[in-house]
């Protein structure tokens, strides 16, 4: 434990030496994501990056980091913990270790399109659990609108059921809304980093997984599997989350700016996203990969559940509030 803890606090300081000297800006923040650069978050960061530092007339400056390059978003989410001036784009679901709430994000089928998520993680309930977060972890959300997709099955067979996906080791976040979901889809939920994705399929560590398009093509999945079925089991919205204690040494006018440029980058990398599925479909089918559209409504009844078996039920009831449904 105390090793771990020597190694965190060592990679937090990594971090922190090397994005101080590269810049001559007062505030920096290594931003770390997963995606690869042609994703249209990855587009999202660069936007927020350049508004960042013009308006603060470069006094904040902001690093990339694309391929896990400062480590897995879990590591990322720890080194922020500890205090280091970095920030990663994540899901819901694995804030929801220090914030339960935050996990009804990641629910499946919790909401139909991105106005309707967008006018979640804008309203004062969704603030409520940002302080929430900050006071349980120390984590500081700077925007939740961060749209990347449905996420759909990659598989190589047809899958048109939940009974077909018996037996199926599939890959998905470790987040326990996730893993249940999967479950109750009728697989079997496997967590491994997304980076490890592609050869786990490939040498048949696990037999499918569940992504969204723009992921999927970045990654090149659809060289591995045959099948890529839309489910639609969940709206990927992903927060920038970094540290508050890095956060609260901004003077107040650069925190409002901060925040401010990363909602108005998620809508950017948002609207990318939204444009982009149909052509990432299209460049996967000629590529040869068989994608099926199909009655999700199997779907949504087996997955039904998760609510009930991880407390959620008066979470969603309260996000139907905030929609108005």
């Amino acid at each position: 434990m105390k090793l771990s803890k020597y190694l965190l606090a060592a990679s937090a300081a990594a971090v922190m030496m090397v994005a101080g000297p590269a810049f001559a800006q007062n505030w920096v923040l290594s931003v770390n994501t997963a995606l690869t650069t042609d994703d249209p978050m990855y587009k999202g960061l660069e936007k927020l990056k350049e508004a960042v530092e013009s308006k603060s007339n470069g006094e904040v400056g902001i690093r990339l980091f694309s391929g896990s390059q400062l480590g897995k978003d879990e590591d990322v989410l720890e080194q922020a913990r500890a205090g280091a001036n970095v920030a990663v784009l994540v899901d819901g679901g694995r804030l929801a270790e220090f914030a339960p709430e935050l996990g009804i994000l990641g629910a499946p089928y919790l909401v139909d399109d991105f106005d309707q998520m967008r006018k979640v993680v804008t309203s004062d309930l969704f603030e409520s659990w940002v302080e929430k977060l900050r006071k349980a972890s120390g984590h500081q959300i700077l925007a939740f609108n961060w749209y990347q997709g449905h996420r759909h099955l990659l598989t190589n067979k047809a899958v048109k059921a939940p009974a077909d996906l018996a037996g199926i080791r599939m890959r998905t976040p470790g987040a326990p809304v996730w893993m249940e979901t999967i479950r109750a889809m009728g697989a079997t939920p496997t967590p491994m980093g997304w980076t490890e994705v592609y050869s786990a399929l490939q040498q048949g560590v696990i037999d499918a997984a569940e992504a969204q398009m723009p992921a999927v093509y970045g990654s090149r999945l659809y060289e591995v599997v045959d099948h890529i079925t839309k489910t639609g089991h969940f709206f990927l919205i992903t927060g920038l989350v970094t540290s508050a204690n890095w956060f609260d040494t901004l003077p107040e006018k650069y925190q409002k700016l901060v925040r401010e440029e990363a909602l108005a980058a998620g809508d950017f990398g948002s609207q990318l996203t939204i444009d982009s599925l149909a052509v990432y479909e299209k460049k996967m089918k000629d590529s040869g990969v068989t994608i099926t559209e199909l009655d999700k409504t199997p779907f949504k009844e087996a997955t039904k559940a998760v609510y009930e078996k991880l407390g959620l039920k008066d979470l969603r009831a309260q996000v139907d509030a905030v929609l108005a449904r």
